[in-house]
């Protein structure tokens, strides 16, 4: 046993560390583990602060040093052999400092140094923080709260200056939605919007696409029929994650685009029929795309809920929903009919509930962009002639874009 190491108060603690200063490093007897106090500032009084303590494995903290010699300092890849490390790894001294803590290794005396923060931040025993949305607070919204809900971006700011492009990135995050005027009324300019974010995922749709109702696909969005609120691609074992749409041209009358909060609505669900909710985040939708000649896409594995949860947080992250495309419900036991139709009616009452509905008549020269994994979208019917383009992006370079350019170098580096 080691005993109390060192307190010590970091001269660094900032917001971002959420207040938390570590004040003692402990190895205990019985199990060997680095226990890091941290004390949570929320008092201006000493004696009302809480205290929270980490506990660290020895063997998870050396498979995880960052020197020179375990870790590449460009590829940021693991260097360090993990299946080198002795299985009873201990340390032989340890020392807090006010920038982190150092740990010298009894098999080989080998050195690792872990910043407060990164501790922090990778705490496993307990976790201390949500490390899935590092950007923004999510805003949920309805048709009522999106009307002054954030500005409106220029096209001209998100192209040519780092701070409009940050920006729009924020509003997806933030919002799942965004808008984008004074965008020229042509092809080339349209498809460089979206290639600011990321390069363009080519689907059996093609990559950008142009399209009016003509059918060229088999897909009622080819047509000009009503759309009910859906999510695009639910029969990709990946699907898309970003969608942009701009109305190049319209001559008829209708066509009003429609978008719905997912999450915002998925709250509500929760709220006023947890079973609904409970059976929807549970009960798996087969889906397929069939209606091209020689296409005939499903995901693997054939079925994922229309409620996704991440596994480790529990938070909901992805929705997957278009009626039109579900396959046979036949995996359902008997005894889950009705509990699944009731549940889908439930939530079908809601995403079609005026008060949700966001309807906005696109117009040449505003683009929208919005996330395929929260906001469902959909149209009225119409008459007439309407050009619409568009594209897909993909969720892990989105995502790429967004880390790189809402956060410091340094704090990529510690989320790692």
């Amino acid at each position: 046993m080691l005993g109390i190491i060192t307190t010590v108060k970091s001269k660094n603690s900032s917001p971002s560390e959420e207040n938390l200063i570590p004040t003692a490093h402990i190895v205990t007897e019985d199990s060997y583990k680095i226990h890091v106090k941290w004390l949570t500032a929320t008092s201006c009084d000493e004696k009302n602060n809480k205290e929270l303590t980490s506990k660290f494995h020895p063997f998870w903290l050396r498979d995880h040093c960052r020197c020179l010699e375990c870790y590449h300092q460009i590829t940021k890849q693991r260097l360090v052999n993990t299946f080198t490390i002795p299985k009873d790894i201990r340390a032989s001294s340890i020392n807090a400092t006010s920038d982190g803590l150092n740990i010298v290794w009894s098999n080989d005396n080998h050195s690792s140094f872990f910043k407060w923060n990164w501790l922090r931040i990778h705490s496993y025993d307990p976790p201390i923080i949500n490390r899935e949305n590092p950007f923004t607070n999510r805003i949920f919204w309805n048709s009522q709260m999106i009307q002054n809900l954030f500005p409106i971006l220029q096209f001209e700011n998100v192209m040519q200056t780092h701070e409009g492009l940050t920006q729009m990135l924020k509003n997806l995050d933030q919002y799942g939605i965004t808008f984008v005027d004074d965008v020229p009324v042509n092809v080339k300019d349209t498809e460089a919007l979206a290639r600011r974010i990321c390069f363009i995922r080519e689907t059996h749709y093609g990559g950008f696409y142009d399209f009016t109702p003509n059918l060229e696909h088999g897909d009622t969005a080819y047509t000009t029929l009503a759309l009910k609120v859906h999510t695009d691609t639910t029969y990709f074992t990946d699907p898309i994650r970003l969608q942009m749409f701009h109305l190049l041209e319209f001559n008829g009358k209708g066509g009003k685009s429609i978008f719905v909060d997912g999450f915002y609505v998925a709250n509500l669900l929760k709220s006023q029929n947890p079973h609904a909710y409970k059976t929807l985040s549970t009960i798996r939708i087969p889906a397929h795309c069939a209606g091209d000649k020689n296409i005939c896409i499903q995901p693997t594995p054939h079925s994922f809920p229309i409620l996704n949860h991440n596994p480790i947080t529990s938070a909901l992250y992805q929705i997957r929903y278009n009626n039109d495309d579900r396959s046979t419900m036949s995996h359902l036991k008997p005894d889950q009919v009705e509990e699944f139709y009731d549940a889908l009616r439930a939530w079908n009452k809601l995403l079609q509930d005026s008060a949700n509905e966001f309807l906005i008549q696109l117009v040449p020269g505003r683009a929208v962009l919005f996330d395929n994994w929260r906001v469902l979208h959909g149209r009225t019917a119409f008459v007439g002639h309407r050009r619409l383009t568009g594209a897909y992006l993909n969720h892990d370079d989105y995502q790429s874009r967004l880390k790189v350019n809402c956060l410091s170098l340094n704090e990529i580096e510690e989320s790692l």
